[in-house]
């Protein structure tokens, strides 16, 4: 808490942080009123989506039922804070134990929902103290995790205090059991669950669908500059091609850097017209919210990451039933990893391993096909967690 007391003196996103978790408090007292409420906590947007299927299955069958979310991050926060599902929604304070004690007084929760690794000890002692039931949702557990090391012991004891687990994976189970946790239930991963609602609920956007036409069309997802480099450089040589670009920053810095990189036409989306979407070859997306809507329109879709950061949301190209390339930097990521070894997902490690794909995707209808049922097989047959949740709980 220091240190992000020290940071928030430099950094924006540090401040918004503090500044959130002070209004916490201010929030609970006006607005949680006499209710139980069904607590959800996230850290991020990431982990938001994840038990965001839970949520509102929740929502659409108990109307009545009062629900708490809880962010821990401003990217999380910040962009969900309007969230209508939710009937409060907060950041949560640190944890300390002093903090847990009043968060928990506050709040009353009836349950508690933790989304995928958010395990806070102080937290989770008191809920044990007032006999409050614990669910992690969306967990996925591995080897090097403090738990399992013999200097996280006394941290793995939360654990153990945890109602029930609903993990991703057998291998999680199996690390669990080591720690003597049983109450394990193998359900795969909720994003999967997301996924398919987003693509059945997808915008209509009439610019990128006449920008598009009868093209093969290349979406680019959550780029960074290495990226595009890469796909930018295909796509100068390739002139059969259109390229739909939606840089993970979207800067007036970043854009104006991408649009030096290409010799093909291009609009940016937000200055785009009927006319001139038709007459460019590269549509820049420089606005948030719309990349999970484009994909559909996607002849084969790169998910950006893959040599920096790590790559972005694969599930959210694939559910479209189109290839999907990635970079190397992926292997933390168990959904492209299935995906590369079913066929749906291929990972290059340099430009000419990019150029060959597209060359093969372009050039063998047989294998553009093949490749993308593989991808939209894998995101049906693993969806379904959501509802495997709501059973087991009976709520």
């Amino acid at each position: 808490m220091l240190c992000a007391n020290i940071a928030s003196l430099f950094n924006k996103k540090a401040r918004l942080l503090m500044q959130g978790h002070r209004n916490a408090w201010r929030i609970l007292r006006r607005s949680i009123g006499n209710d139980q409420y069904y607590w959800f906590h996230a850290a991020s947007l990431g982990e938001f989506e994840q038990g965001r299927p839970l949520m509102e299955r929740l929502r659409r069958e108990h109307p009545d039922a009062k629900i708490l979310l809880t962010f821990f991050s401003p990217s999380g926060y910040e962009v969900r804070k309007n969230y209508d599902v939710a009937d409060v929604v907060c950041y949560l304070p640190f944890d300390t134990p002093a903090n847990a004690r009043k968060f928990v007084r506050l709040a009353r929760p009836k349950a508690v929902f933790l989304i995928k690794y958010e395990f806070w000890r102080n937290y989770i002692d008191v809920l044990h103290r007032h006999d409050v039931p614990i669910y992690s949702v969306s967990s996925i557990f591995r080897e090097g995790q403090v738990f399992f090391r013999w200097y996280g012991r006394n941290y793995a004891r939360c654990l153990r205090r945890v109602t029930h687990f609903f993990v991703q994976n057998d291998a999680s189970r199996e690390l669990l059991a080591r720690l003597g946790v049983q109450a394990v239930t193998v359900v795969g991963d909720t994003r999967f669950d997301r996924v398919l609602d987003i693509r059945n609920a997808a915008k209509p956007l009439p610019l990128v669908e006449r920008f598009a036409g009868h093209n093969r069309v290349l979406v680019a997802g959550s780029s960074w500059a290495p990226d595009e480099d890469i796909l930018i450089a295909y796509f100068n040589t390739h002139p059969g091609l259109k390229l739909v670009l939606a840089p993970h920053v979207v800067s007036q810095d970043h854009l104006t850097e991408i649009e030096g990189k290409l010799k093909r036409p291009s609009v940016r989306y937000s200055q785009a017209t009927t006319n001139s979407v038709v007459e460019a070859d590269c549509l820049i997306i420089d606005c948030y919210g719309l990349l999970s809507s484009i994909y559909r329109y996607a002849t084969v879709a790169y998910v950006g990451g893959g040599f920096g950061v790590g790559i972005h949301n694969v599930p959210e190209a694939a559910v479209y039933g189109c290839p999907v390339v990635i970079g190397p930097n992926n292997h933390k990521f168990r959904e492209a990893r299935a995906l590369i070894d079913n066929g749906g997902c291929v990972e290059i490690m340099e430009a000419q391993d990019f150029d060959r794909v597209m060359d093969t995707f372009l050039g063998d209808a047989d294998a553009l096909d093949k490749a993308g049922k593989a991808a939209g097989r894998y995101i049906r047959e693993n969806a379904g967690a959501a509802d495997a949740i709501y059973k087991e709980l009976g709520l």
